[in-house]
């Protein structure tokens, strides 16, 4: 991260600290334009597309770099006088004027092709050169709206028509980083990772709409008997690491460049931590994301019992390139931890809902990938207006049980701010009304996805005493009957919540009816022994407790039903909560 410019894997970092044009002239002749155009131009001769044949014809050059001084040359020009005035200046240059159109979509062309890429700047927080962080929010935008100007300016005088529409789209960087050094007692076999700089600061150009390689996951992280740090190649100037609270432990990310897209959208899904709260503290979970290895694609984790904590593994494979890698692992990392301290991971969605006839319930909705937790909290959002009052969601996708010491009852937390959920499953204005704040994935394709901050940390961490537990059935019809039903006993929940059956949907490569232990392959599956162990102390608990455990047909995985599925289960919903608190009114005025 310490060249004033990179380009690479569709992705531009422009380093604030060392270079920071800030007129027309110095973008120009930056390092920077320089290589972008470079790109551009050997794409453009790769596919002979028709502005190869124009460049090539009127540059009057047979070598790239020949090539780019002159279109460096005339843009400059451009800057300062329409293409008339550089005829009648400059009549060497007088084709531009003669083919104007042809010149005009070049720039147009070329302003696209730097639109399409990922654009980032960094700032290193203290740099004594470039520009100073006070300022730097600021100078991005700045640097955005120059880019934009030059832009127009060039493309304006080549045709001398100004436009009769003028759209402020993002033209600059997308994403705007301020870096600093963190000292942190690093363990002797994690040296490598001393010079690694950290994330302080983020500005995000919202939306941000990206494109990862890969669109679904597969399979499950192997617990490892032994260290992979041993094996790993870093090169110090390709990573950053970020710093987040997964729930209430602290987990350091670190990761390699060509997978800037999944670490930014980090900060839209967790809280990051400051300064003042990871100086000089050992995170509890470590991951190392996009790691050289020879032996090719690999992942993994390991309980390092020895530093107490524990490492996430993955190597820098294009079959990593999506998000659910990175956000997966670390909630394996947090599941694997929680349960060492005698906590109970959920796979599943936890909201406080108040009805507007005075009802209120803390449910949790347990269930694997595409079993419909989001789609049922969406669906109570979509029905908020005729039935809802209050409705804070406390997990989205993961979280953990915790009991109490004095007998309380057991208390639910979450582990994420944001949401990470498919487009395809939801109401078809939810991804508009989250627009000026989200970041996109692949928007075009099936499991399309949005992450969209949802929940202040303060409220996921807060504990909340679970009311309802019910599992997210998916994939039996639900007929004349209600969607929710009640276990007796606790035996017969375990036996469905242990065998996690859903239909799957599309969100990872499996497909038809399929079983994962506990609905949750992020820990509990390595860790079976002692998620058995704890399941069945939960689950006595809470029958003794008088939660309601039962199961919620939302019918997701049924042609058909993906809407009108959460949404019946929704409403059935109501109507137990209703009666929940009926009962709990007539029992308190017993007493």
């Amino acid at each position: 991260m310490n060249k004033e410019w990179s380009l690479f894997n569709d992705k531009a970092i422009i380093n604030f600290s060392k270079v920071y044009p800030d007129t027309f002239e110095k973008v120009l002749e930056s390092e920077g334009f320089r290589s972008v155009l470079e790109s551009f131009l050997m794409r453009s001769q790769v596919t002979q597309d028709r502005n190869y044949g124009l460049v090539k014809k009127y540059t009057h050059s047979d070598i790239l770099s020949g090539r780019i001084d002159a279109l460096v040359k005339i843009g400059k020009m451009l800057t300062i006088m329409n293409s008339r005035e550089l005829k009648d200046t400059f009549p060497q240059y007088g084709f531009v004027f003669d083919h104007q159109g042809k010149f005009r979509a070049l720039a147009e062309d070329l302003y696209t092709y730097w639109r399409n890429l990922e654009r980032y700047c960094i700032l290193f927080d203290g740099s004594p050169e470039g520009l100073g962080s006070s300022s730097f929010i600021d100078a991005k935008t700045q640097f955005d709206q120059l880019i934009l100007n030059l832009y127009r300016k060039v493309s304006n005088n080549i045709s001398m028509n100004k436009p009769k529409v003028y759209r402020q789209v993002p033209a600059g960087t997308n994403v705007g980083l301020i870096l600093k050094d963190l000292v942190w007692p690093i363990p002797e076999e994690y040296h490598q990772l001393k010079w690694i700089p950290f994330i302080k600061e983020a500005v995000i150009e919202s939306p941000f709409i990206t494109y990862p390689k890969r669109n679904t996951r597969d399979g499950f992280f192997e617990k490892l008997d032994k260290n992979p740090i041993s094996r790993a190649s870093l090169n110090n100037n390709h990573f950053i690491a970020l710093p987040i609270w997964v729930g209430d432990l602290l987990c350091y990310v670190f990761c390699h460049r060509n997978f800037m897209t999944h670490l930014i959208s980090l900060t839209n899904l967790f809280e990051i931590a400051t300064e003042v709260e990871a100086a000089g503290r050992k995170p509890d979970l470590l991951l190392l994301f996009g790691v050289n290895d020879k032996a090719g694609a690999f992942d993994g984790f390991y309980i390092d019992e020895k530093n107490d904590l524990i490492l996430g593994y993955i190597s820098n494979d294009d079959r990593y390139d999506y998000f659910g890698y990175m956000k997966k692992m670390i909630l394996t990392l947090h599941n694997t931890m929680q349960m060492e301290r005698g906590n109970l991971p959920i796979h599943g969605a936890m909201v406080q809902i108040k009805t507007r006839d005075g009802s209120s319930a803390n449910v949790v909705i347990m269930g694997d990938s595409g079993a419909g937790k989001s789609e049922s909290i969406e669906a109570f959002r979509v029905l908020a207006d005729d039935y809802i009052s209050d409705l804070l969601v406390i997990f989205d996708d993961m979280g953990i049980f915790r009991r109490s010491n004095t007998g309380e009852k057991i208390k639910g937390y979450g582990t994420e701010i944001g949401a990470f959920v498919r487009l395809d499953d939801l109401d078809a204005g939810y991804a508009f009304k989250q627009l000026d704040r989200s970041i996109f994935m692949n928007p075009d394709r099936i499991n399309a996805r949005l992450i969209t901050p949802i929940t202040p940390y303060e409220d996921i961490i807060e504990g909340y005493p679970v009311d309802l537990f019910l599992y997210a059935n998916n994939f039996d019809e639900l007929g004349d009957g209600s969607a929710i039903e009640f276990f007796d006993n606790k035996e017969q929940a375990i036996e469905l919540f242990r065998s996690g059956k859903r239909m799957a949907k599309g969100t990872t490569t499996e497909s038809g009816l399929t079983t994962s232990y506990f609905a949750n392959p992020f820990g509990p599956y390595q860790n079976q022994e002692l998620c058995d162990e704890l399941i069945d102390r939960f689950f006595e608990d809470m029958f003794k407790q008088d939660v309601k455990v039962g199961q919620i047909k939302t019918q997701l995985g049924i042609k058909g039903k993906e809407k009108t599925g959460p949404e019946q289960a929704a409403l059935d919903l109501f109507e137990v909560m209703k009666n929940l608190n009926m009962k709990a009114g007539q029992k308190k005025s017993s007493l």
